[in-house]
Formats: C-alpha cells, structure tokens, sequence
C-alpha cells in the first residue's frame, strides 16, 4: 500500500523524535521514498546524518543551503508537491499550535501549508499539555481542516509521569496511515484468488514436462489486487518471482494436480479469481521411481489428460467474479469466446503470440479483455504491471459498477 509513494516526514524538537529513525526505516521497508524535513530544535534529538542515511535523501532544516556563498534554497512548494502523503512524528504542542494558525516560522511550516497531499500527525508531550484545553482545541481544529491525527498512547513519560501523550509506536503509526489510506478502495475487504507461473509434470526424478511461463503476470496481478484493498491468496508454480506484501499469502505448488487441490481449498469465499497460470494440459501416466536411463533412438512416455482447474472452477461458482487466460496462436477472438463459454467464465483476457512481446518469458503483453456480453476491450502492449492495472480496472468497472 506504501509501495512507490513519496512520503515527507516532518520531525519536531521532542524526545520521541529518536523514535523516527525506526520509523524511516519501516517506511524504507514497505516500499515507500521518504524525504525528512526537520526543525531546528528536533536537530538536538536526532541526527540528520542518521535520517539521510536510512531515507537515501538529504535532510532538510533550513530554507537557504548550508553550503557559503550559495544561492540555493529549499523549496517548500516543491517538497509538498512531491509528497503523495505527509506525515509530522513527533508533533510537539508548539508545532501543532502553529499548524492551526498558520504561524509559517520554519521550513517544515511553510511545507505543511504548502502540502496538497493527506497530512497525518502523531502528538507527543507531557501528560498536563496534552491534556490542556488549548491543546484538545487544537487537535480538534487540525481534524477539522482535514488532517489525520495518529492518537497519542498512555505510558512512562520523559516527566517520569504515567499517562496519555506518548507519541505512537513507529510500528503503529505505519498501521493506522495504511488503515487509513485503505478506506474506500475498491477491493477492501475482498479475497482474490490468483494462479501464476507454469506446473511441473514429473517424468522421474530429474526431469519434468513444463513450459516457458515466468508467472510475472500473474505476481503483477496479485501485487495490483493488494495496492486496491484487496486479501490476495496468490498459488504459483515454480518461478523465481518474488513478492513481499503483508496482504499477499504465497502458496507455492509444482505440478497441476497439487494446484488443483490448493485452489479448490481457497475457492469457496473468493469473490475474484484470476487464473492466470500456465497448466500443463497433460502429465506422464507414470513417474518413474528412478532416473530413466538413455537407450535407443527413441522414447515413448504415455500421458494423461490433467485435471482442468478453471473448467472445474465454473462449474461450481457461485458468487465468484472468474477470469481465465487463454493463450492463442490463430482464430484468437473465436477460441476465446468459446472458452468463455466452455468454462462459465465471467470474463477472458486473450493474449496472441503473433503479437509481438506478447505472451510466455517477458516483461510485456499484449491484451484484449472480454466479457459475458462479448464486449471486448483492446490494449496495447504494455509492461505487465501496467497490463495488471488494466485488467482490474476492467474487472471492477464491469463487476462493481
């Protein structure tokens, strides 16, 4: 959810702005470019060495550069334009009390009001001032314009007082900006099923029936179905993709029969399901026990048909929104509307290997989606992230509209 977006951190002159190093290097973890902006007193809590080390980004205090004799400045427009979010740990009583009335003294001011981008803020001080009527007003006001405010937790203070004005725990913070930025995706409380990469089919103990598939299509996909809210359970046979998302569970299969079985056990409440896997169509009728020497000109092995999961998947579908791939060398728009309806799909995307960058082992396809009522859409060839991103547009704009 915080993947790629430009974060600013604002930092006061507070004793839980030693927090914020942590806090970087959470925001550097989920994905996210993160500039830091400090005032001058919060130079005193925490280094700007540290932080620009862990952001990869110079730190910033002041509105001219350090350097002598420069002309240079800071620009507060720039930095608050850059930012897709903004996000001010620790808010000292000072700091928040300027932000309400716009009292612009420092660089981290000026960016706050020059800010058109969400602003979360997380309050930090003792126990008397947070709870001071001024304080309360304050709060209420900033709410009031917009902002976001990360609740303050009750514990030990720098006072040696026991009670509410502890900044927010950096791991906290991080969950309630991504509950927030959660609330009104499309997909938020929906489970996606999705199928990616080739199957293995065992011949003996060292080699196997396969095909060229890398499954970053169907990574891309799960990756898309996560950034719109959605609970992904993402089944893969074997590929050197990788993904790290809290929202996406990996199940790793090899063979189709085990992919059979791990989809029909997450099948049941998905609401999407995206079956974008490469499965082997037949598997040998017996796996040798031991590596099949070499010894004439040829060899005949008998195969088998494979269980077809997404026939199988439309014939018990209830609720479930289900998209198949199909992979077409010639008669591709005919082929496709007869598997969609072969299968009781709800939609097919169709991807033509005379198209050029298209299909198996790239980064890019090539796609046309249709649905039930045969309408079809065609793109051009895109990255499959961006083909990700197409897709689940058409299916929301079709499904959820």
């Amino acid at each position: 959810m915080l993947g790629g977006k430009n974060i600013l951190l604002g930092i006061t002159g507070g004793i839980a702005a030693y927090k914020t190093t942590f806090l970087v290097r959470l925001l550097i973890k989920a994905g996210a470019n993160v500039k830091v902006v400090l005032t001058d007193s919060a130079r005193s809590f925490v280094s700007p060495l540290t932080l620009a080390t862990l952001s990869k980004n110079p730190v910033v205090s002041d509105f001219v550069k350090s350097e002598v004799n420069t002309t240079d400045w800071n620009n507060h427009v720039e930095l608050g334009l850059w930012a897709d979010l903004m996000v001010i740990a620790p808010a000292t009583a000072s700091t928040l009390s300027k932000m309400v009335s716009g009292n612009c003294d420092n660089l981290l001011l000026a960016t706050y009001l020059s800010a058109k981008c969400p602003v979360f803020f997380a309050p930090a001080m003792d126990l008397d001032m947070y709870k001071h009527p001024s304080t309360v007003s304050t709060l209420n006001s900033l709410q009031s314009y917009g902002n976001f405010m990360i609740p303050a937790t009750a514990g030990e203070l720098a006072s040696g007082l026991h009670g509410e004005g502890r900044m927010a725990e950096p791991e906290d913070i991080i969950a309630f900006i991504k509950q927030q930025l959660s609330l009104g995706l499309p997909l938020k409380g929906k489970k996606v099923l999705i199928t990616a990469g080739p199957t293995y089919e065992a011949i003996d103990p060292v080699r196997f029936i396969g095909n060229h598939s890398s499954g970053l299509m169907g990574f891309e996909l799960a990756k898309r179905a996560a950034m719109l809210g959605a609970t992904v359970f993402l089944i893969s046979g074997p590929t050197k993709c990788t993904v790290d998302h809290e929202d996406i569970t990996l199940i790793p299969v090899v063979s189709a029969e085990e992919m059979y079985t791990k989809v029909h056990e997450q099948y049941a409440d998905s609401d999407i399901v995206i079956c974008a896997a490469a499965v082997a169509d037949y598997r040998p009728k017996v796996i040798a026990t031991q590596k099949i020497k070499k010894s004439g000109n040829q060899l005949h092995i008998d195969l088998v048909k494979t269980k077809d999961i997404l026939f199988s998947l439309g014939q018990i579908k209830k609720q479930q929104y289900l998209v198949g791939f199909a992979l077409e060398t010639e008669n591709e728009v005919e082929n496709a509307k007869e598997k969609l309806k072969r299968k009781n799909l709800d939609a097919i995307v169709l991807n033509s290997l005379n198209d050029k960058g298209a299909g198996f082992g790239g980064t890019t396809n090539k796609i046309s989606f249709l649905d039930t009522n045969l309408t079809i859409r065609t793109f051009e060839l895109k990255t499959k992230a961006a083909v990700a991103e197409d897709i689940f547009s058409e299916i929301i704009k079709r499904h959820y509209a």
